[in-house]
């Protein structure tokens, strides 16, 4: 009885080894199609303030949602980046939506990144589902950038 016992619990071993192989496969192959749709949803680009590079990137965090009124919810991280500094922000874009690409208004203070003043920028939500600067003004002095 004590060798029916045994191999019940190794069997038991063998199936809980196989099923943790599995679960670890599955999470692993998960993570890789969340990154690579993350990705895919991504935008990037260097702007020069001040003759000072400034990259900015946007990622979508997942699909909008209707707000009402003419306007839609998009979860976003904003990437900050300039050789005085960098910084990561998430949060939810209300863009106005319409007749053309939707679009928003988002104000970003420069001193994290070891800059003076406050970029202005128009954000545009394309079919293809990316977040893209539209245009850009630095105050003050309401310099166009973009």
């Amino acid at each position: 009885m004590a060798g029916a016992t045994f191999m019940g619990r190794e069997a038991l071993t063998i199936q809980m080894n196989i099923f943790a192989r599995l679960a670890m496969t599955a999470i692993l192959a998960g993570s890789v199609t969340s990154a690579a749709l993350a990705q895919a949803h991504c935008s990037r680009e260097t702007l020069t303030v001040r003759g000072t590079p400034v990259t900015i990137g946007y990622c979508v965090q997942s699909p909008p949602a209707a707000a009402g009124g003419g306007e839609m919810r998009l979860p976003v991280q904003g990437n900050y980046s300039a050789p005085g500094g960098s910084f990561t922000q998430a949060s939810v874009l209300r863009f106005v939506t319409g007749e053309g690409p939707a679009r928003v208004l988002q104000s970003v203070s420069l001193a994290r990144l070891g800059l003076t003043g406050t970029l202005h920028l128009t954000l545009q939500y394309g079919s293809d589902g990316v977040v893209r600067i539209q245009s850009a003004m630095l105050t003050p002095g309401a310099i166009t950038i973009k």
